[in-house]
């Protein structure tokens, strides 16, 4: 099977391409850095061609609300067009659990916006919603410095290593097209502020980590529901201190 993965040379593309390749697959990594760049069109025509699934696992470079939302509005209608023209049989999209429950995060918003039109297109698809990655962690507290302190939420959280979401992925793509979305997560649940606090521990950082309800997530207030699956999802299957033994 040809899967083009767009977005191929990052964090999850690259470990996906390597996956699927060890399970036999014709993988191909697509970005700007092989001259494929979504945004603007360049170089799809010719990455798709004789492509049976596209799995788009491009991060914005800007998270500015305008940027980011004419980041994945765009290079989402460009791909679903290109691989309408090209007989693509199957649009894979990795998303965040809980794009639609938290319309003050200008990212979540962007990223429904993608969803919208990936549903919208002709092409099958399969949406993927993630839970935020282990590899986050230490970037999400250096934005919740205040006064020498790490102030975050202390809601439920439930984040997933980046190799396990490009195991499911790998799964997802491989299977028949849901039209639909499924949720994927970390194996353990617990307040927002003690996996932030574990991973400060691990890495030898001594600041003081606070759990507050009233903490905002990237501008948004957020609750137990908010970054959790609500239904059914598919695990990962690395907990947080094997990650960490190994980060």
């Amino acid at each position: 099977m040809r899967i083009v993965v767009i977005g191929g040379t990052g964090l999850i593309g690259s470990r996906l391409v390597a996956k699927l390749k060890q399970h036999g697959h014709d993988a191909v990594a697509a970005s700007p850095k092989s001259g494929v760049n979504a945004v603007t069109g360049e170089g799809l025509t010719a990455a798709l061609s004789g492509a049976d699934v596209v799995v788009d696992v491009a991060n914005a470079p800007s998270w500015e609300p305008a940027a980011v939302l004419a980041f994945f509005q765009r290079s989402s209608e460009n791909l679903v067009a290109a691989e309408a023209a090209a007989g693509v049989r199957h649009h894979v999209a990795l998303s965040i659990v809980g794009t639609d429950r938290s319309p003050d995060n200008a990212y979540f918003r962007a990223k429904l916006a993608q969803e919208t039109v990936i549903k919208s297109g002709s092409v099958p698809y399969s949406i993927v919603r993630a839970t935020q990655f282990f590899e986050f962690l230490g970037a999400i507290a250096e934005t919740s410095v205040r006064e020498g302190k790490i102030v975050v939420p202390s809601a439920l959280f439930q984040p997933i290593a980046a190799a396990d979401v490009a195991d499911r992925l790998a799964e997802v793509a491989t299977e028949q097209p849901l039209n639909g979305t499924i949720d994927i997560a970390g194996p353990e649940k617990a307040p927002f502020n003690e996996f932030i606090a574990r991973r400060l521990r691990a890495s030898g950082d001594a600041r003081p980590v606070v759990g507050d309800p009233k903490a905002p997530y990237y501008g948004a207030l957020i609750d137990d529901q908010s970054l959790n699956p609500l239904g059914e999802a598919r695990l990962g299957t690395t907990p947080l201190a094997k990650w960490l033994a190994t980060a």
